[in-house]
This record gives structure tokens, C-alpha cells and sequence, in this order.
């Protein structure tokens, strides 16, 4: 964690260990991909210079995501602050100017959501005048209706409201064949994890699905930078 009692925001990474990202989301050997997510993650959010808050499954409190997540929001927004940008470890195409437009946008905003291809969102700036605990917590959180439902909860204008660019996030196998298939980009350690997984499926299955290039699978999965 760091802190900075000059800055109004604050960064909430609400992220758990791969292990126990596992639990919910079906994709098989999957744990050393979600922990390379989270340090990319953590790598976006040091360069923003903004104070940060990482929340795991050890820190968090509550039986449902959506009580853990909205105590987890409450914890940073009694430390002081008048602002939190929530992000978790599962998009791999998260990026520092995503969390800076982000905090440049709060200055005047009262809400910045970055919208989630699937209806949810990887990232939700808030101001506190806009959370309200118990309403948070009774969310639809991880289903498709989370985006409206929270844009139908809040009370803002549209003047006070800014969507950033949608981001394929990571929640099940489809979305790895999703990102890699629609993207050539990704940070080298990220691309070879997803090929390793997708490398997987074809062994098991038996043949090279069309939607991707067969040339990623012969990316080395033992040599070079893993940055």
C-alpha cells in the first residue's frame, strides 16, 4: 500500500491471488496467468504516482463479491479520500493512460466508468458523494447488467458521467480466444501465459481452432524477458 494524504484519489486494486481467482472464474491452469495480471496491473497503477491500495482475499470482508468489493470501497474512502478508481487484475489491455484520464476526468466528474465488452467494467471511478454501501452491495455484480445497473443507481447527469473506452476483460476460456484473436499486442509474459493455456486446449482436443494464428503457438514459453 501507499499513501499520499495531498491526493483527493486514491487507487482501490481489488485483485486476488491467482489461486483463488481459480475458485470462480473457469480457466483451466489458470493461476499463473492471473498472478502475471495482477503484477501488470500493480506495474500500470506505480506509474500513475497516485496513492494505492491492494485488496486480496486476505484484506477483504464480507460472504458475496459484491459485499467485499463495497467494504472494500468504504475502507479507502474512510482513509480520507474524495475519490477511488477501482480496477481488478483481469484485463490484460489496462494501461496507465486508462487510470490517468480516469483521475483528470474525476477532478470535474462525479462517476468515470470503463465499460467491459461482456457488461460489467474494468474500471469505476467514484466520488463518495455517489456511494452509498448498502446499495452497492445488492449490485448484480458479475453478470451482464452490472453496467446499467450501476448507471441506473447513481444520481448524475450526463454532464457528470464519462464512459472511457470498452476493454475485453479475462472471466472464462471464450475471452482468452476472444483477446487473442482480436489483439497482437500484449505484454510479452501475458501473450505467452494466454498461448500457453490456448496451447493446452489444442493438445487436448486435438486441432488449431480457426480464430487464431497458428503462429502463436510456437511463441517459447521458457525464453527471454518475461517483462
Amino acid at each position: 500500500m501507499v499513501r499520499d494524504t495531498h491526493q483527493k484519489t486514491a487507487i482501490l486494486l481489488f485483485a486476488n491471488s491467482g489461486r483463488e481467482e481459480l475458485k470462480h472464474k473457469p480457466i483451466e491452469n489458470g493461476a499463473n496467468l492471473f498472478d502475471e495480471l495482477t503484477k501488470h496491473t500493480l506495474g500500470e497503477v506505480e506509474k500513475t504516482g497516485l496513492p494505492f491500495f491492494h485488496l486480496t482475499e486476505k484484506q477483504q470482508k464480507g460472504n458475496s463479491f459484491g459485499e467485499r468489493f463495497t467494504n472494500a470501497i468504504q475502507i479507502i474512502f474512510d482513509k480520507g479520500y474524495d475519490s477511488i478508481i477501482t480496477l481488478g487484475n483481469d484485463t490484460p489491455h489496462l494501461r496507465v493512460n486508462h487510470i490517468l484520464e480516469a483521475h483528470a476526468l474525476l477532478k470535474s466528474k462525479k462517476l468515470v466508468l470503463g465499460p467491459s465488452v461482456d457488461g460489467g467494467f474494468y474500471l469505476m471511478g467514484i466520488h463518495r458523494s455517489q456511494f452509498h454501501t448498502v446499495s452497492f452491495a445488492n449490485l448484480p455484480w458479475q453478470t451482464s447488467e452490472l453496467f446499467k445497473a450501476v448507471m441506473d443507481l447513481v444520481d448524475v447527469g450526463e454532464e457528470e458521467l464519462t464512459r472511457l473506452r470498452p476493454l475485453i476483460d479475462l472471466d472464462q476460456f471464450h475471452d482468452v480466444r476472444n483477446l487473442l484473436s482480436r489483439f497482437r499486442t500484449f505484454p510479452k509474459a501475458i501473450l505467452r501465459l494466454l498461448v500457453q493455456i490456448l496451447s493446452r486446449k489444442v493438445q487436448k482436443y486435438g486441432f488449431v481452432p480457426t480464430f487464431i494464428d497458428s503462429h502463436f503457438l510456437h511463441i517459447p514459453f521458457n525464453k527471454g524477458s518475461p517483462a
